[in-house]
């Protein structure tokens, strides 16, 4: 499936939304901006394009969004890719988890890990839980060596979902 995400004002986008409402659109509204997102059809004149790899949960109108922004090299996506296909999973079973998205570039080399959080607290217990570490140890923020996969520092961008 298809996802598209484009940037501008929170009234502008709102009012895209209202225009389409055949269409689920989400509002994340960060500190200083705030991004449309859709799932399936294009209704945006410059959008970022995206396919989702791996999904699990159902987006919500509201909750707290992160994105971890990866660049990963051409010969490395078969690779990242499967690391995601074959993840344990925990993040599911964490409190206040709603969903997860794994979404590849249909231009440019950066994926997004877009998690759908409860809350800010949900998030922040999941990364100082356990299963964080456990599923980060060869490769998260703390690791010193970088995956061959990775193209380049990695960056999270956070959201709150506006209705």
């Amino acid at each position: 499936m298809s996802v598209y995400m484009t940037s501008g004002t929170y009234d502008y986008l709102a009012a895209l939304k209202e225009k389409h409402p055949e269409q689920s659109v989400y509002l994340l509204q960060g500190e200083d901006n705030t991004i449309a997102y859709t799932e399936g059809k294009n209704i945006f004149d410059e959008a970022r394009a995206y396919e989702i790899v791996d999904q699990e949960g159902t987006l919500q109108n509201e909750g707290y969004v992160v994105m971890n922004n990866i660049p990963v090299t051409d010969e490395g996506r078969p690779l990242f890719e499967d690391r995601f296909k074959q993840r344990a999973g925990a993040i599911e079973d964490s409190p206040g988890f709603q969903s997860i998205r794994i979404l590849r570039p249909v231009q440019g080399n950066t994926y997004i890990v877009l998690t759908l959080w409860q809350n800010v607290q949900s998030f922040e217990d999941w990364k100082n839980s356990q299963a964080f570490q456990k599923a980060h140890q060869n490769n998260g923020p703390q690791s010193k060596e970088k995956p061959s996969y990775v193209a380049g520092p990695a960056y999270l961008t956070k959201y709150h979902m506006t209705e």
